[in-house]
């Protein structure tokens, strides 16, 4: 009888979206990243596994939303704050675009939680989490290139905050449920992730701007 290493198993790209269902629901009560490793194996064929692949090129994919999980048991009022990450990056950045760098932390750490390679399950990448038609739009080439995914990100709420005259809720609404969903509903619209997404931008937004300016 052939013994299966649970640990040593191969997924299609079938799998891999029943794995990373189950990881999504696995997670929603905490901010451990899973991560499953994309690779071609011998045969030619696209693979995924849990474990990294030993002598192979591969692309880590990383499943992770930090602060729109509606049950989390983070405290956002105490939780670290990330104020020497990319600081040179984010000043010039928010110089440019003329937006509170502290508000660009915010959205940083409610986006990626400061990790530069994070990749969330809809395909939005990087620090700020552009999606790739987002990310080329902006004129961002690589959005795993900090600096390039800053200027991209903060160039987007620049837009936004235009858009909807400075009001910071519709400007994070926006940045979690799009421009179009903002549209539709006349405002904040109605998603429970979004509501708890923009609470928790706007307490960490608080937090950096007193943090700041100690």
């Amino acid at each position: 009888m052939n013994i299966i290493n649970p640990f040593k198993i191969l997924f299609s790209p079938l799998h891999l979206f029943i794995l990373l269902g189950v990881m999504y629901c696995a997670t929603s009560h905490s901010f451990e990243k899973k991560t499953v490793y994309k690779y071609v194996s011998a045969s030619n064929v696209t693979s995924f596994s849990d474990i990294e692949p030993i002598g192979r090129n591969f692309k880590k994919i990383v499943v992770d939303c930090y602060a729109c999980k509606i049950n989390s048991t983070v405290d956002w009022y105490r939780t670290k704050l990330y104020l020497s990450e990319f600081r040179q990056y984010i000043s010039q950045a928010a110089l440019l675009h003329s937006v509170d760098p502290a508000f660009v932390r915010a959205i940083i750490h409610a986006e990626s939680h400061f990790d530069r390679k994070a990749i969330s399950k809809q395909g939005a990448q990087g620090l700020m989490q552009l999606m790739p038609d987002t990310a080329q739009s902006l004129g961002v080439k690589n959005a795993f290139i900090a600096k390039e995914n800053i200027n991209g990100g903060v160039k987007h709420l620049a837009h936004l905050f235009k858009k909807y005259h400075g009001n910071k809720k519709l400007v994070a609404a926006a940045y979690n449920a799009g421009e179009g969903a903002v549209k539709k509903y006349g405002g904040i619209p109605p998603f429970t992730e979004t509501k708890v997404y923009i609470e928790r931008v706007d307490i960490l937004h608080r937090r950096y701007q007193r943090a700041i300016k100690i």
